[in-house]
């Protein structure tokens, strides 16, 4: 039986995972010498190549492939018996970092925290809220939350909250006064409350019907990038909000506003919390979910 290192191999599913050294010796905390050094000692020690090298990138050989199948699981499976035997299975502790948009964080905190925290005492939560897109990976994250249609596709997603719906709302006397838009296009002529993303850039309206989709560049005199604050300015009958429908739903429940081209609006899969799929999974996070899980069976979703 062949003698190799249990870091060198974790060594190697890095470096197959990124694709290159530089991303796998900074998830690993080494430099990319020694990362390399070890896969040239654990090529040596087995006998085969697993990587093909070029001076741009890296590519996973046959027996690489052969190899990595198999060894990510038992990496997996080691790192939950190391869990178990340090912390027991009854009692977590630890840092458990989740990175969110604002309309996650707040289902979490409602429906999740609650429960989690009252199980596990001595987990220190830290929920970072922002709109922008990050490489939860790579900015030192267990787990990210965004809309399923967001979510890298390398990574394992737990859906959530149910489906999202974006619908286009305006308030009655803003109807009254400049009419209701038939058709998506109809927009292009009103006064619509756009959206800046977390990037700079505006939020395109997406619509769909049947088998038309369209994704427009809205025109109108106020941009803000807060869900809340478009609701509060279509209430206000400054003009036509693009928001989920969770946001604006009270104010739809008391007539201060009104839905518009509700027949282009249908829903769309909703929020995921995901996680990198080649990372060990730590206890705390693996508890997390299954939170998560539980308050989701059974839930009705509006």
């Amino acid at each position: 039986m062949t003698d190799v290192s249990l870091s060198d191999l974790k060594a190697f599913a890095h470096v197959a995972r990124h694709r290159g050294f530089q991303k796998a010796a900074d998830a690993l905390g080494v430099s990319r010498s020694s990362l390399s050094h070890a896969l040239k000692g654990l090529e040596r020690q087995l006998g085969v190549r697993l990587l093909h090298r070029t001076t741009r990138s890296v590519a996973v050989t046959e027996d690489g492939e052969q190899l990595l199948q198999r060894l990510v699981p038992l990496l997996r499976e080691l790192d939950d018996l190391l869990d178990a035997v340090s912390h027991g299975q009854d009692e977590l502790v630890g840092t458990l970092r989740i990175n969110a948009n604002r309309g996650g964080a707040r289902w979490l905190l409602r429906h999740v925290v609650p429960i989690f925290q009252q199980r596990h005492p001595r987990v220190v939560l830290d929920l970072v809220a922002e709109g922008q897109l990050v490489d939860i990976v790579g900015e030192g994250f267990d787990a990210g939350v965004r809309l399923a249609e967001s979510v890298p596709k390398d990574m394992v997603s737990v859906p959530f909250g149910g489906d999202i719906r974006f619908v286009a709302v305006a308030a009655p006397d803003y109807v009254e006064a400049f009419g209701a838009p038939a058709t998506p296009a109809d927009l292009m002529s009103h006064r619509c409350i756009r959206q800046r993303l977390p990037s700079g850039k505006r939020y395109r309206w997406e619509f769909e019907k049947g088998t038309q989709q369209l994704a427009l560049d809205v025109p109108g005199m106020l941009s803000l990038d807060d869900n809340d604050l478009m609701v509060e300015a279509a209430t206000d009958g400054l003009g036509v909000a693009f928001v989920p429908e969770s946001f604006a739903r009270p104010a739809l429940d008391s007539g201060a506003l009104v839905l518009l081209l509700e027949d282009w609006t249908p829903a769309s899969p909703g929020l995921c919390l995901y996680y990198a799929s080649y990372r060990h999974v730590p206890a705390p996070l693996k508890a997390f979910i299954a939170v998560i899980r539980e308050a989701t069976q059974g839930r009705d979703y509006p």
